[in-house]
């Protein structure tokens, strides 16, 4: 059975790893006392249901977790079960900022300032940090990247070194996407809204595909963004990024927006990374 150790600083996305884990099938349990770990590992074995696996929270709220997370984890293992300790990490202004923008008491409550009870959780969980099968460090990481890249993980498919990019097409009507890293506003090129028999279409259908990419301007965009995407990617890429998005953006987010998505996806095709390409109002009406 698959056995994760969800752990990690407070404040560093642990909440959202494991919802991701419980859409995927696993049975996760916050907080267990460590004396129950065995047991509770007996009992899911022994049951009839269903699951990808355990997910057990562990963090600086179980101070015998701390102190005794050794031995449990080799009892587990004389049973037969394998366990990947997954901690969730980020830079500690990073932390302080997120628990002052929330308001949130931290779990190390005796001390009288978030950033003391942040050094104090770093010290007590260095071990399980340099125990970990993965560091997820979401110091840059909005909730979607954090998602995506557990998923990844849990799925098989964490390639390292890999950078996934995101292209995403969207209308400034309906705002821009806040978790863009670049954004190209193509609302300059001809508009196929304009064009009657081409309105009730979008960007996917090669009408209106054929009717934004064959235009001069166009053409040179596309060109232009193709040299400045070769020359920053490699340089994300060794600067240890892991997950680019890039939002392209019209009108309404259905027709010049669309096709140039899909083009810059075909220039990505080529190059070494996991790509994703969303079209985030599509559907939304007519640009």
């Amino acid at each position: 059975m698959r056995i994760i150790i969800v752990t990690g600083m407070s404040g560093s996305g642990k909440s959202t790893a494991v919802r991701v884990l419980e859409d995927e099938g696993f049975f996760c349990i916050d907080n267990l006392p460590l004396t129950l770990f065995p047991k509770f590992i007996e009992l899911i074995d022994n049951s009839r249901e269903q699951v990808a696996g355990v997910v057990l929270v562990m963090d600086i709220r179980s101070l015998d977790f701390i102190s005794g997370y050794t031995a449990t984890f080799d009892e587990i293992r004389a049973f037969g079960h394998t366990i990947e300790i997954l901690f969730f990490d980020a830079a500690d202004e990073t932390i302080i900022r997120r628990f002052s923008e929330t308001r949130r008491r931290h779990p190390v409550a005796e001390f009288e300032s978030i950033p003391e009870a942040v050094r104090f959780e770093r010290e007590q969980l260095a071990g399980l940090r340099h125990l970990a099968d993965k560091i997820f460090d979401t110091s840059e990481t909005n909730v979607h990247q954090l998602r995506e890249q557990v998923l990844a993980h849990v799925r098989g498919c964490d390639e390292s070194g890999v950078m996934t990019v995101h292209l995403q097409s969207f209308g400034f009507r309906y705002g821009i996407p806040l978790e863009s890293d670049m954004v190209f506003d193509v609302r300059f090129l001809p508009n196929p809204h304009f064009v009657p028999e081409l309105k009730r279409f979008t960007g996917l259908d090669p009408a209106v595909r054929d009717y934004v990419l064959e235009k001069q301007s166009t053409m040179t965009f596309i060109t232009r963004v193709e040299e400045l995407l070769d020359f920053l990617t490699p340089r994300f890429r060794s600067e240890g990024k892991s997950y680019l998005t890039i939002s392209v953006g019209c009108t309404g987010g259905r027709h010049r927006s669309v096709a140039i998505t899909e083009a810059l996806g075909r220039l990505f095709a080529a190059q070494n990374v996991r790509m994703k390409i969303t079209h985030r109002d599509i559907e939304k009406g007519t640009s």
